[in-house]
């Protein structure tokens, strides 16, 4: 029996580091809220995909509203953000079926393309969960912050360390996971180490698959991120 697809669209975050007064999640790109174009970047790739949107409690109604406005009448699934991303996520996994492929996708990732998509949900047919990574390019160097006595901060390199940047990968989303794995893994208790939805999964022993993601597919995080998706979609 083939397995029903659903994304969990992460948009619980505040946006601080946009500076802007209300989250990034809605702001507007090319005019629509950064949020819609992620789902519809889903609803594209997989028309019938069930959608777990996670926003902040405060922060439900406004997008509720903006949907019958403006006619996005995408059948959704709302849940509320928790403390930590962690604790967002397992919110959004008790709305999720056993024996289901769930996609979970940071709600400020609006580029991605419905092709990674689409290539990532056929190759989850034969593996057990699947994380779009993208090698490293840069020269990395392993430095550590030290703080002086008199308030200042400089940056020093530690001895004796170095980094293979063949051996380095940068982690994007969706990852995608058997929804009975992930949601036994998101049972466990939480810890600081929890970085992405992968680093769960491996500490509850669930094999790791890869596949090459996007250049394009950035996280929208300052006004710099913005002003480059902004370029992206006219282009």
């Amino acid at each position: 029996m083939e397995r029903k697809r659903y994304v969990i669209v992460m948009a619980a975050g505040h946006g601080t580091r946009m500076g802007a007064s209300f989250p990034k999640q809605f702001m507007d790109l090319g005019g629509k809220p950064i949020l819609r174009l992620t789902i519809e970047k889903f609803l594209y790739a997989e028309p019938d995909i069930r959608v777990v949107t996670v926003l902040p409690k405060e922060f439900m109604k406004t997008w509720k509203d903006y949907c019958q406005q403006n006619g996005f009448l995408c059948p959704q699934i709302l849940a509320e953000g928790g403390i930590t991303r962690f604790h967002s996520v397992k919110n959004a996994l008790e709305k999720v079926p056993c024996g289901a492929v769930v996609a979970i996708h940071d709600g400020v990732r609006p580029l991605v393309t419905p092709e990674l998509i689409e290539r990532m949900f056929s190759r989850m047919e034969s593996c057990r969960s699947l994380i779009p990574v993208l090698p490293s390019v840069d020269t990395l160097k392993a430095i550590r912050k030290v703080k002086h006595d008199d308030g200042s901060e400089t940056l020093e390199t530690i001895p004796d360390r170095s980094i293979d940047r063949a051996e380095v990968y940068r982690a994007q989303t969706p990852q995608m996971f058997l929804s009975e794995d992930i949601k036994a893994a998101y049972a466990q208790a939480y810890d600081t180490s929890f970085t992405d939805d992968a680093s769960v999964a491996q500490k509850k022993g669930i094999p790791l698959s890869y596949i090459e993601g996007e250049r394009g597919n950035i996280k929208i995080t300052t006004p710099e991120d913005l002003d480059y998706a902004r370029v992206m979609i006219t282009v």
